[in-house]
């Protein structure tokens, strides 16, 4: 739905539901901020979370475009 303060996100669910998603990636990102995009977010139980899910990827187009830069590196890995 919205990017605020760099690493914020809200999402609408499937369901209706908002939920606020940490946003990884504090550049501009431009292109990706269209609200109602289809997005994937991954789930963290971590101790020390402040959210538990992570925008990871946007859908701009017919392509998903990966928003998480660190997780590029980990799938490589």
């Amino acid at each position: 739905m919205r990017r605020y303060k760099r690493f914020l996100a809200d999402v609408e669910l499937e369901d209706g539901s908002i939920r606020t998603v940490h946003c990884p990636n504090p550049g501009a990102m431009a292109g990706t901020d269209r609200p109602g995009s289809l997005v994937r977010c991954s789930t963290s139980t971590g101790p020390g979370r402040k959210l538990a899910h992570t925008l990871e990827m946007i859908r701009v187009g017919r392509i998903f475009v990966g928003l998480h830069a660190a997780r590029a590196n980990q799938l490589v890995a």
